[in-house]
């Protein structure tokens, strides 16, 4: 598992309500129970661990995201992003 998809799931566990026992890649976002205000706070703790921005729109194109690794693919382009801009 690479330092990217073990930090996303590290904020996962630390921020859904009741998070399940073991997070993966494969988990489903759906079997996660995440709340709009949690999700709020998950955001802005991928922004901070990661030093990068998600577009402000992110939550309102979720259903574009299934999975938990969907959620680490997107982080991984995002930090490429930013790298490639700065």
């Amino acid at each position: 598992m690479s330092d990217v998809a073990a930090k996303v799931i590290e904020i996962l566990k630390k921020n859904v309500r009741t998070p399940p026992h073991d997070i993966s890649v494969d988990t489903k976002l759906l079997d996660l129970d995440i709340e709009s205000l949690d999700l709020a706070v998950i955001v802005f703790d991928i922004e901070d661990t990661f030093g990068i921005e998600v577009p402000y729109n992110a939550n309102e194109d979720i259903e574009e995201f299934s999975t938990v690794g969907s959620i680490i693919d997107e982080v991984q382009s995002l930090i490429t992003a930013t790298r490639k801009a700065a």
